[in-house]
């Protein structure tokens, strides 16, 4: 590319990178996943991009290289850019705790807990000098930056300090694609609805539309696309066909609920009868759910969450995931009778495994005498493991390696906790945990987690401990055995890496095939 002088950082002479900028008609259009398909579109010809969403609101977290936190999705789209993420592509995230009160990330490390009005009224300023700076050191390093929006543009109570939408667009210069959800019905009116509350100037940045998760013939949909365009005088860039199995992790719970709505989770095309049947415990305040991904990807396992204890059935193993609030969450499995249903569980030879909050929820008691988590000082855990747990005001973040009894290959993951637990009695702790500032050294391991003695019950503190094939499997097979039924066979096993690296460039293809790129990159300035 050949920026002109006016596109040069001010007081610098590195060129500014170019940029395009997804924003919705609404929350859930496929922005992130649009975003992802460009990311890697850029990147297959030949461009150095990177991803760039100012804020994110997510309880869903991404552990950079240098143990910060950031969105899922700037983590998701980094990689389909084949770059190492860091907090410029996401220099703000708000983690909901309870209702209108969120922590506040910045760069990656916890600020403070904030109510909706007094981040609004006390800190947006800041925040605009913070997304800037971050938006221009990107710009400084790759050739183009693909930005996401957040919502909607047309919010008229948040316009006026908005950092996400067109107020961003204007920092960043950046042409703007208007995403809609044809799924979801109203698709014309809520584009020209959209385009109706922006200001002119706002309007004249939008240089076409996109229309996503389409089902059906276009030509129908063709006399829909003509109106359109002769209305608002804009393109019609791409009808985005809806892509099934994606096999790519979604953005946050509302993504989650939405496809739960519609008939549930990916399952294995197997009969049921054949699949071991994995249930999660649907947490209120639940994080980090791209936990189980891989998961969906075995042909032998049918995944589906509990609300209730009318949900139960029979599970051949139930997860109790992370979350965002452990304590309240706790209560709510007491409150709600799951509490009740996950003893019985065990007691009856059940398999249970914890992870994160999970893991802390299976100790003995948690405590919380700061009221880092919530108001409540000090509450009975289900007792599996003789461990306390209390919640500390510095959170751990950090990308670990490190091997289990488990399994007989080496494990990956990340960790993002307020909580330190503590053993009030020996037990067997099958993860350990290589420590980085001492990676030569035999003794530089600490251990994490715990597992009973029979193998049923175990907890970790790593997130993305199935995303590892080896120890995914073995514990897969191991609930086939208490079954009766013979290991899988490795022919039919999934390599979930490979996998997600192929979702990539098939995301790809099919975005190319339906989008108009050549006029994209002449709206960009590029060829």
């Amino acid at each position: 590319m050949n920026p002109t002088e006016t596109e040069r950082e001010q007081g610098s002479s590195t060129p500014a990178a170019r940029t395009l900028m997804f924003q919705g008609t609404s929350s859930d259009v496929g922005k992130s996943i649009l975003t992802t398909a460009l990311c890697r579109i850029f990147r297959q010809d030949g461009y150095r991009v990177a991803p760039f969403k100012s804020q994110n609101m997510s309880l869903n977290s991404y552990v950079t290289p240098d143990g910060k936190e950031i969105g899922r999705a700037q983590g998701m789209q980094a990689d389909a850019c084949g770059i190492a993420a860091t907090t410029d592509m996401n220099p703000i995230l708000l983690k909901p705790k309870k209702d209108m009160v969120a922590q506040v990330v910045v760069h990656g490390k916890p600020l403070k807990d904030f109510d909706a009005r007094a981040y609004r009224e006390q800190y947006l300023k800041e925040a605009e000098i913070i997304v800037q700076d971050a938006l221009r050191r990107l710009r400084s390093q790759y050739e183009i930056v693909c930005i996401e929006g957040a919502g909607s543009p047309a919010e008229v109570n948040l316009k006026d300090r908005d950092i996400v939408n067109m107020r961003l667009a204007g920092w960043a210069d950046a042409p703007v694609l208007l995403v809609a959800d044809i799924d979801r019905g109203g698709v014309f009116a809520s584009i020209v609805g959209t385009l109706e509350i922006l200001e002119p100037e706002e309007r004249d940045r939008v240089h076409g539309f996109v229309i996503n998760k389409f089902r059906g013939d276009v030509s129908l949909l063709q006399p829909g696309l003509d109106w359109l365009e002769a209305k608002t005088g804009k393109p019609v860039l791409g009808v985005i066909p809806y892509l099934h199995e994606l096999g790519l992790e979604d953005e946050d719970s509302a993504s989650l609920d939405a496809k739960l709505s519609k008939g549930g989770l990916q399952t294995s095309s197997r009969d049921q009868a054949d699949l071991l049947d994995i249930a999660i415990l649907r947490l209120p305040r639940l994080s980090n759910f791209t936990d189980f991904d891989p998961l969906l990807a075995e042909s032998d396992v049918s995944l589906r969450y509990i609300t209730s204890p009318d949900d139960w059935g029979t599970p051949d193993a139930v997860i109790l995931p992370g979350s965002k609030n452990t304590v309240d969450d706790l209560l709510y499995l007491g409150a709600s009778g799951l509490v009740t249903r996950i003893r019985a569980f065990a007691e009856a030879g059940g398999c249970l495994a914890g992870i994160c909050a999970g893991y802390q929820m299976l100790g003995r008691r948690l405590l919380d005498p700061d009221r880092v988590e919530s108001d409540v000082p000090e509450l009975e855990g289900l007792g599996f493991f003789p461990t306390e747990t209390v919640f500390a005001g510095e959170k751990r973040t950090e990308r670990i390696v490190g091997t289990t009894s488990l399994s007989d290959a080496p494990v990956r993951g990340y960790e993002i906790h307020m909580g330190r637990t503590r053993f009030l009695e020996p037990v067997d702790q099958p993860f350990r945990i290589k420590i980085h500032d001492a990676p030569e050294a035999p003794e530089s391991y600490h251990p994490d987690g715990a597992v009973t003695a029979d193998g049923r019950i175990w907890g970790t503190y790593i997130h993305g401990i199935l995303h590892n094939d080896a120890f995914r499997r073995k514990w897969l097979d191991g609930l086939r055995q208490r079954k009766g039924w013979a290991p899988l066979d490795e022919t039919e096993t999934t390599a979930y890496e490979g996998r997600r690296e192929a979702a990539f460039d098939r995301l790809a293809q099919h975005v190319r095939d339906h989008l108009d790129m050549k006029r994209i990159y002449s709206i960009m300035g590029l060829h």
